[in-house]
């Protein structure tokens, strides 16, 4: 049997065995930060900002929920979700991860129906990093481009780490070996693998340059940075922005780095290549960069996933304060703790660690670096001429307003005190403009707030019929007893209309022989809000050994709802015409009706 909807053609047997390969707590555990508390592992949700963990992960259904966003599903639904892939590539992925091999006549068919451009991107950058550090370690022409990188005191076990290459001088060397390789030029051009000049020309954009490949955090090279090692301009070139290639998205060496940052529950952040391969080469290997570019708000978030804290080490110099000081907003946005290394004499970190080694770097450098709060400070006063009374007290204007958005009140009380005694202040007088100004940041918290309390207000005010199709819901996923009885008792009677079409799909799914698999069933179902609403039910506390009585409870409300009530309903309708026809006798009537079958509905009636 084959699965088509979005599985393409994968053998559902082949789907199961990759399923049940990975278990959803390692996948996601990669991912996110997750602890035990339980029966079931919560952290932060990596699919929307949060500082308190709502995003459960349930070993034994094998599925995941956000009780925050309300996003689920099963391990490649969070693949899917996370890495946005296809379901064809998040099988594939963890095929590969579990050891296991995709039919081949289902990856060349997938090759050609999806992605095909893509996928021969992926190849050529695949084909070549090898071919650019081949050409660095062995090629006539590269004498330049070695001696380069070993001035900057890269090793060869090192430059073969990191995979660093140089492309050669001659504009048609890559292109040749591509065509060669049966690669098709106009498509890498136009996906920017190559370049294109006005005239047509297809050509190696970094030739002549070091190069220095970029992966994306499954390890897969998806573009290049390009060195100079002549007076060519620019001095840094980066592939150009594609659908595999975004800057804000990717961290240099996060694929590398991801396992020791979470050990460590630390990462730090550098400005360029060098400084994270330098700070490898001396054994530091949580070290990761940005391309180029200021650090995004989806770069700190892919951070706050693995890591609590983060070191901001970037070069000493102006353009490296101003650079850091914009990381650290960016950090603090995404709820990482943050600390500013501070490098002296305006020097780098690689060229600090080549000086003095690995020991002073990490005792005088990261273990001194500056708390978030410290380092704002020494950088606000840089911006105001202190001597002077009327710009000393913009800045601690300044200083009170992003004091004031510290969390922790030992921290606001903390900097407040160190405030006050530089400048011979109240401490009472800064803590009670600290207090305005926090005053002012809450109105913004408060829609949230309300939102929330508004949603658990909904939740609450349910009526039961609609409570009772979700409990039972939830035992017919947990059971298939429960839902083949529910199939001759109930049918797809329910009365909310997405109740009924789940209890279609999940009848359907018995029948074919299936077991009570939730993580299994909901890779049939494409909608993207039933499948969260499905694993939403599925998370409910349920008990093991639910007796007949409460299931006996559950059909009866959403009986009752469709009988009496519905008719109690229509009844209210015909009294309210008959009063507008001023037929006053048949409206007495409709009413005693209505409070015949009011009585009847509270008298209890059980099967």
């Amino acid at each position: 049997m084959l699965v088509i909807s979005m599985a393409g053609q994968i053998p559902e047997q082949l789907i199961e065995e990759v399923r049940k390969a990975n278990d959803i707590v390692d996948v996601v555990g990669e991912h996110v930060s997750l602890k035990k508390k339980g029966r079931n592992y919560f952290g932060l949700c990596p699919f929307h900002g949060e500082n308190t963990p709502s995003f459960s992960v349930t070993q034994e259904k094998q599925i995941f929920h956000c009780f925050g966003c309300g996003k689920g599903g099963n391990v490649f639904n969070f693949l899917m979700e996370l890495e946005g892939f296809s379901f064809y590539q998040a099988v594939e992925y963890l095929a590969n991860k579990s050891g296991m091999a995709l039919p081949e006549s289902v990856s060349s068919q997938h090759t050609q129906q999806n992605n095909r451009m893509d996928q021969e991107s992926l190849n050529a950058y695949e084909f070549l990093t090898m071919f650019y550090h081949h050409s660095l370690v062995h090629a006539n022409g590269a004498e330049e481009a070695k001696q380069y990188l070993t001035a900057r005191g890269l090793t060869e076990e090192t430059m073969k780490k990191f995979n660093v290459g140089f492309a050669p001088y001659k504009s048609d060397v890559t292109t040749t070996l591509l065509e060669k390789k049966s690669f098709h030029l106009n498509h890498l051009a136009h996906t920017g693998v190559l370049s294109q000049t006005e005239d047509g020309k297809v050509l190696d954009r970094f030739r002549g340059r070091v190069v220095f490949p970029i992966r994306n955090h499954l390890g897969k090279t998806v573009g290049f940075g390009g060195r100079t090692i002549s007076n060519e301009e620019p001095k840094y070139l980066n592939s150009p922005e594609s659908k595999l290639f975004q800057k804000g998205r990717l961290l240099y060496n996060f694929d590398q780095a991801r396992s020791e940052m979470k050990k460590l529950n630390q990462a730090i952040l550098f400005e360029g290549y060098m400084d994270v391969i330098t700070a490898d080469q001396y054994g530091i290997t949580h070290g990761v960069a940005s391309l180029g570019t200021a650090l995004t708000d989806h770069q700190a978030q892919l951070l706050k996933r693995y890591v609590d804290e983060v070191i901001v080490c970037y070069d000493g110099d102006h353009a490296g304060i101003e650079a850091a000081f914009k990381a650290a907003e960016r950090l603090k946005k995404a709820g990482l703790e943050s600390r500013i290394a501070s490098i002296p004499d305006g020097d780098d970190p690689d060229d600090y660690l080549k000086a003095y080694g690995k020991e002073a770097f990490e005792r005088k450098i990261l273990e001194q670096s500056a708390t978030y709060m410290s380092f704002v400070l020494t950088y606000l006063k840089r911006q105001y001429d202190t001597s002077i009374e009327a710009s000393r007290m913009q800045y601690i204007d300044e200083a009170i307003r992003y004091i004031a958005t510290l969390a922790k009140p030992i921290e606001r009380d903390h900097y407040a005190r160190e405030l006050a005694n530089e400048y011979n202040l109240s401490v009472d007088t800064i803590m009670g403009e600290v207090a305005l100004n926090r005053q002012q940041i809450a109105p913004e918290q408060k829609p949230r707030i309300q939102k929330q309390t508004a949603r658990k207000k909904q939740q609450r005010l349910y009526p039961a019929y609609y409570n009772a199709e979700r409990k039972l819901i939830s035992y017919m996923l947990y059971d298939a007893t429960i839902a083949e009885r529910m199939k001759h008792r109930l049918g797809a009677s329910f009365n909310v209309d997405v109740h009924k079409v789940i209890v279609t799909h999940l009848y359907a799914y018995y029948e074919a022989g299936h077991p009570a698999d939730v993580s299994q069933f909901v890779e049939r179902i494409e909608d993207s809000e039933m499948k969260n609403l499905i694993i939403e039910l599925a998370m409910q506390s349920l008990s093991p050994e639910v007796t007949e009585e409460e299931i006996n409870d559950y059909v009866y409300m959403i009986q009752s709802e469709q009988g009496d009530k519905a008719l109690i309903k229509e009844l209210f309708y015909q009294q309210k015409q008959a009063e507008i026809d001023k037929d006053y006798t048949k409206a007495a009537q409709v009413g005693m009706e209505i409070v015949k079958l009011k009585k009847r509905l509270k008298e209890p009636l059980r099967e």
